[in-house]
């Protein structure tokens, strides 16, 4: 298979636990929270798939809009650990995997600002 970016891999893993868990959510939250966490990791993920193949002046809104999602992502996940449709050690493997994904867009963003600044390092 091609070789992903870094941040995607994570995210795909983080995916497919969480397609897993999403089996066991209880039905009185399967259909309206699981299917919102399910659907923001797709859109996170489609947005980081987006901002790897389009051109560098145009990345950093979907890498901020991705950033945005990820966020979403972790606030609805903490929702369903905490109205227990998802127990501790799961909510907390997929924390750290969303966790380092954040750190990486993080990462990310903070180095196309920096290529896109009018001073570069060095030109000061």
């Amino acid at each position: 298979p091609p070789r992903l970016l870094p941040v995607l891999e994570r995210l795909k893993s983080a995916y497919k636990l969480w397609q897993d868990y999403l089996r066991l959510f209880p039905k009185t939250s399967k259909y309206s929270l699981g299917n919102k966490i399910d659907g923001l990791f797709i859109e996170t993920m489609e947005a980081v798939a987006i901002a790897t193949f389009i051109s560098k002046q145009d990345k950093l809104p979907y890498v901020k809009k991705t950033i945005i999602k990820l966020d979403t992502l972790k606030i609805f996940l903490m929702i369903a650990w905490e109205i227990k449709s998802i127990d501790e050690k799961k909510y907390i493997l997929l924390s750290e995997i969303l966790a380092e994904s954040g750190r990486m867009l993080g990462g990310w963003h903070n180095q196309l600002i920096k290529q896109n600044s009018p001073t570069k390092a060095g030109e000061k």
